[in-house]
């Protein structure tokens, strides 16, 4: 999935349900304590892939530092080494707060370099044809801090990490735990980056649900089920009702599953370089653990 995620809370859903179900909303059908649990099932059937990727680093004191409060599972971590300090004092009686420019190319860059938009904490690439990495913090509004060296962190298993992160399998001296909201190390004092998916609450706690012309449906039918649901039980005649809804609910999760799930550009050209070298390595290379005739004569020396 390559667009950009837009989400809305759980309120606004049940806004446009109660809409659709005007009639039962005006008789009191609709009780949004039971209907919570369906939001939150169908942002479990979509995925991780529906999450917001985050980034931050964590301040280790006394071998424990707390997880962000929108953690939910761990992409990959690791230990930051040395860093530079750069600091920009305000001039006169206006006082900026904007951040500036994340970074500046270092004397012997001299391709386009990729600056994307910088919140608290960024991973900027070095130029083009450069395979070095730098890890910009921004401390207030006048102090940046430029991470230039990493040490490898190993995460012991826990559920809360993805099936692919690299710290579970990691072979390294400093290993950290995820527990109860924090992340406890086995060094005491130090900064780890974490990259995690958020979970699906916006800042003041309120469920928050994909918002995409897609899913939406998908949201909206499985609330719609479950009214009628509560209906039937309740002894309303719709059976009717709930048969056709159950219908659209199936096409409309093939959809959504469909849309999440559809790889973007990046995947499709790993999957193609993958294929290239597999051919590659198949048909051009099937002999090279075959010694030549060199390596022959070289042996019987």
């Amino acid at each position: 999935m390559s667009v950009s995620h837009k989400y809305r809370t759980f309120d606004q859903l049940l806004e446009d349900v109660s809409v659709d179900f005007s009639t039962y909303a005006l008789e009191g059908m609709i009780e949004p304590q039971q209907l919570i649990k369906v939001a939150t099932r169908v942002n479990y059937d979509l995925g991780l892939r529906i999450h917001r990727s985050n980034q931050t680093i964590i301040d280790i004191e006394h071998g424990k530092g707390q997880l962000p409060t929108d953690f939910a599972f761990l992409n990959y971590a690791f230990v930051c080494g040395d860093f530079t300090v750069s600091s920009q004092m305000p001039s006169g009686t206006h006082v900026d707060t904007t951040n500036p420019v994340p970074y500046v190319p270092e004397p012997g860059y001299t391709g386009p370099c990729d600056d994307p938009e910088c919140g608290d904490v960024c991973v900027i690439t070095a130029c083009e044809g450069k395979a070095d990495y730098q890890l910009i913090q921004y401390v207030g509004a006048g102090e940046v801090r430029s991470y230039t060296t990493f040490r490898p962190l190993r995460i012991q298993e826990c559920l809360q990490a993805t099936c692919d992160c690299p710290n579970v399998s990691l072979q390294a001296n400093d290993i950290a735990e995820i527990k109860d909201g924090y992340l406890l190390t086995n060094f005491k004092t130090g900064k780890v980056y974490i990259s995690y998916q958020g979970a699906m609450e916006d800042q003041n706690g309120n469920l928050l649900v994909l918002d995409h012309p897609y899913c939406n449906e998908y949201y909206e039918y499985a609330l719609k089920q479950r009214i009628l649901e509560n209906m039937v039980f309740a002894g309303e005649q719709v059976q009717n009702q709930l048969g056709l809804i159950e219908s659209r609910l199936r096409a409309a999760r093939n959809n959504a599953l469909s849309f999440v799930n559809t790889p973007d550009f990046k995947e499709l050209q790993k999957v193609w370089e993958m294929n290239r070298k597999a051919m590659h390595y198949k048909y051009y290379d099937m002999f090279k653990s075959t010694p030549t005739l060199a390596q022959q004569w070289f042996n019987r020396i």
